[in-house]
């Protein structure tokens, strides 16, 4: 996928792993959002991200993010979508034609469902993409931090 006029190598488990910690969330060495799961337990951020996916993205993406005849696969395409470009097509949307057909990713930057969980949403996809994280709902959790609270009402202005 060519991406800002850049082929992006693929992200793996290595690339993705968490270097980095503050409030509960995760980082990788690059300063992106990550998943960090121990034991079978994800992080709050991954967790959230599984919820808000299967709530506003699975209708059209699939379950887990494994696709539908409506919209590609996640877990293939954010293998190589980088961490700005999955927040500008999200938040501004997209569309693609091709092959006689139109695909069109609307735009949630006005859904604070979406909105207010990009990050999540965006670790809940990149560690499906890479093998982290198997199909269906985390069996366990991490607490949600207090951060997110905070965070969370902020921006759904409660």
């Amino acid at each position: 996928m060519l991406v800002t006029g850049a082929v992006l190598a693929a992200d793996n488990k290595e690339k993705a792993a968490a270097v980095s910690e503050e409030d509960g969330k995760y980082f990788d060495a690059d300063g992106n959002p990550t998943f960090k799961i121990e034991n079978g337990t994800v992080d709050w951020y991954t967790f959230s991200g599984y919820r808000r996916y299967h709530s506003d993205c699975h209708v059209c993406h699939g379950p887990d993010g494994v696709g539908s005849s409506y919209a590609p696969p996640l877990i293939e395409s954010m293998q190589s979508l980088d961490y700005g470009s999955f927040l500008s097509i999200v938040a501004e949307g997209r569309k693609n034609l091709g092959a006689g057909k139109e695909n069109v990713m609307p735009a949630f930057g006005d859904n604070k469902n979406v909105y207010c969980y990009l990050d999540d949403i965006y670790i809940y996809l990149r560690a499906r993409a890479v093998g982290a994280a198997p199909r269906g709902r985390p069996p366990r959790k991490a607490d949600k931090p207090e951060a997110a609270k905070a965070y969370e009402a902020s921006c759904m202005g409660g």
